[in-house]
């Protein structure tokens, strides 16, 4: 059994050396927590093996964001550090992981770095063993999940670093439209407006592997009430109203 207290403890001693005031800081903390707790949900519904393991992977899983954001000032690893991979070094070359779970057997930490690893993947390598998948496929359905919830409460430039005007006022570029015509992510490079950042996580809803999580994110609520953000450009108003009628099909 994971020791969730020392796991608890020893999260926030970690981000204790990050300044909470920063918004980026601050939603990155609820986010974490969050996570876990979708992790272990989403675990429980599917019969993974060990829904205790899955929360850890949501505990840890952004651990290279906290860094990353002190020393970039970004969420946007294309302009800064592959925040997963940063992140899975920290735990898993560098020691950080004995401060959590020291009691971890060889192979759960060995699923629980895949998992970390893997988390903002475009798409999972397709060698994977399919527990491997699974404990990676929860962790990304639920870091997808809460993302949708750290959009509706956390302002949209603290987010993407773009201002309100920029969001406000900007076009959805055709590369964007067309992922979500073709019903996929956007991949990591192609957006290059200030609103392509907010379609790129609505079309985080075709990545959803468990129908648990679309469940889960109709309960919430969250995707509808990004569904409605008003734009000032009419092309991007004309293009959030085709979203509506089209993203639960």
């Amino acid at each position: 059994m994971i020791n969730r207290e020392r796991v608890r403890r020893a999260f926030d001693e970690y981000v204790a050396a990050y300044d909470a005031q920063d918004p980026k800081i601050h939603l990155k903390i609820e986010h974490t927590y969050a996570v876990a707790a979708l992790c272990e949900r989403i675990a429980r519904t599917v019969g993974a093996p060990d829904a205790e393991l899955s929360w850890l992977c949501g505990m840890l899983h952004d651990i290279g964001r906290f860094e990353q954001i002190r020393r970039y000032n970004t969420f946007i690893d294309a302009v800064s550090v592959d925040h997963a991979a940063f992140g899975a070094d920290l735990l898993f070359r560098e020691g950080l992981l004995a401060r959590f779970a020291p009691e971890l057997s060889e192979a759960d930490t060995a699923l629980l770095e895949c998992a970390i690893r893997s988390h903002s993947a475009y798409r999972l390598s397709p060698g994977l063993r399919e527990t491997e998948a699974m404990y990676c496929n929860i962790l990304r359905d639920a870091d997808k999940l809460d993302i949708f919830r750290v959009d509706c409460v956390t302002p949209m430039e603290d987010i993407f670093n773009v201002t309100r005007e920029e969001i406000e006022t900007s076009a959805v570029s055709e590369a964007v439209r067309a992922c979500f015509l073709e019903r996929h992510a956007v991949p990591r490079g192609s957006k290059s407006t200030a609103v392509d950042f907010c379609v790129a996580h609505l079309c985080l809803v075709f990545e959803l592997v468990y129908p648990v999580s679309r469940e889960i994110a109709r309960e919430q609520g969250y995707v509808d009430r990004l569904l409605n953000f008003s734009s000032r450009n009419a092309e991007t108003r004309a293009w959030y109203a085709y979203m509506r009628s089209h993203i639960w099909e």
